[in-house]
């Protein structure tokens, strides 16, 4: 608080006044780069995943379909335009410092996936370096043998273990017809738990589509004012524990309530209009992905929370046995410490050592991915490239950064996390 002093009141009126130009410097920067991931969203179907700023906007996008050249040039003049705005940091807002880095991150991201477009190669990790401000660790295949030992174990038989953990598996099929109905109880109780920690805009919801010929799992279209379209690709069968999965992920608490909360925290509380627009090839992807995918263990603290959720409401509804729960989350928890396997597949195919054949078999081995599965995955990896780091080391970054916040208390996590939701912070702040 200032004092009564005249020295101290013409500091603070001197503050006061940096401050506001600061931030009015900083609300041009983030409107124009607003408009440049537009611009680009007209060479790359891709790149644009959310917009709800002025519809004006978009359409002056479209009219004038900005050449690569132009806007990486403009991404330049950014990029040195806000590299001469004072450090946020001296104003002692935290808020103020990380709108800063987000702006020159994603920018700098957004520089770089023009680049790309232009032709520019990158290896694997070099890309997500420059795309997502974060690389991630390297495998060895001894790493996967290792597990893949301890699952030999758990599925015995003959034939290649893809196979014998594809049969092994069937009985834990959501039918086709009990899937809407599972996937519905999923998100309920989400929804429940993340509303009983997280204040959500009061008009928030979101419509769920089935789909097929999609190269994903699970897709979260943000359409502003709180409001979603969650699809849930039906080319593969769906197994008991996608539910909670893709419930958690999509929906509570992730991906819908960090839109939801952005819009509602930064947008219309604060005018910063950069989040107005989601740039998939950026940065905000590997928080959005690592929170949609660690917001499953915030919102079912234990396992044997979610155990007894699933054993007494989602394997009942869906006609599976829930005598074989434990089994089968036995064998889960290993497959998920494969997670890697799908960015060492990626690492390689990219840098061009393997190709689109040998990408497929290497995660049959690897990944223990049926062929149908693998070839989907292979699609993904085509289409998004280094985009698969967001989800496995994107939830190892979100996680320990909360943890470390949090330690041992369910109620601290929570608001950990909430806070993490709504606020512009970027991989560089996880570390």
């Amino acid at each position: 608080m200032c004092t009564q002093t005249v020295l101290a009141f013409g500091l603070c009126s001197f503050i006061i006044s940096s401050t506001v130009a600061r931030a009015d410097s900083m609300n041009g920067i983030a409107e124009r780069y607003a408009h440049l991931v537009l611009a680009l969203g007209q060479h790359d179907p891709d790149y644009v995943d959310a917009f709800y700023g002025p519809a004006e906007w978009k359409t002056q996008a479209e009219k004038e379909k900005k050449s690569l050249d132009a806007i990486g040039a403009e991404a330049a003049e950014l990029i040195a335009t806000l590299a001469k705005i004072p450090d946020a940091a001296t104003s002692g807002d935290e808020m103020l410092k990380l709108r800063r880095e987000y702006l020159q991150k994603q920018i700098s991201a957004l520089a770089a996936r023009v680049r790309m477009l232009k032709g520019e190669k990158l290896k694997f990790d070099d890309e997500s370096r420059a795309l997502y401000d974060a690389v991630a660790p390297t495998f060895p295949d001894s790493h996967f043998v290792q597990i893949i030992g301890q699952l030999e174990a758990k599925i015995p038989g003959n034939g290649p273990l893809w196979q014998r953990y594809e049969n092994w598996r069937k009985p834990f099929v959501i039918p086709k017809a009990k899937l809407d109905t599972v996937f519905q109880l999923a998100i309920k109780e989400c929804r429940a738990r993340t509303l009983a920690h997280v204040a959500l805009p009061p008009n928030e919801s979101f419509t769920v589509e089935y789909v097929t010929n999609k190269p994903w799992g699970g897709y979260n279209w943000y359409k502003g004012k709180f409001h979603s379209v969650i699809q849930v690709n039906t080319d593969l069968p769906i197994y008991i524990d996608r539910a909670v999965d893709l419930a958690a992920h999509e929906g509570y608490p992730g991906h819908h309530v960090y839109n939801s909360l952005l819009e509602k925290n930064l947008v219309r509380d604060r005018g910063w209009m950069e989040f107005s627009v989601y740039a998939l090839f950026s940065p905000q992807s590997l928080v959005a992905e690592g929170t949609a995918n660690f917001g499953r263990d915030v919102a079912f603290t234990t396992k044997t929370e979610r155990m007894k959720f699933e054993k007494e409401v989602l394997f009942p509804a869906a006609g599976i046995d829930a005598a074989r729960a434990d089994e089968y989350y036995a064998v889960q928890d290993l497959m998920k410490q494969l997670d890697y396997a799908a960015n060492e597949a990626a690492r390689r195919l990219i840098n061009g050592e393997i190709d689109e054949n040998a990408a497929v078999q290497w995660l049959q081995k690897y990944a223990v991915m049926e062929p149908a599965r693998a070839q989907q995955r292979v699609k993904f990896i085509q289409r998004y490239r280094s985009y698969v780091i967001n989800y496995n080391l994107g939830e190892d970054m979100v996680r320990r950064y909360i943890e470390k916040r949090s330690g041992n208390d369910p109620e601290k996590r929570w608001s950990e996390f909430a806070k993490l939701l709504s606020s512009p912070r970027l991989p560089g702040g996880l570390q």
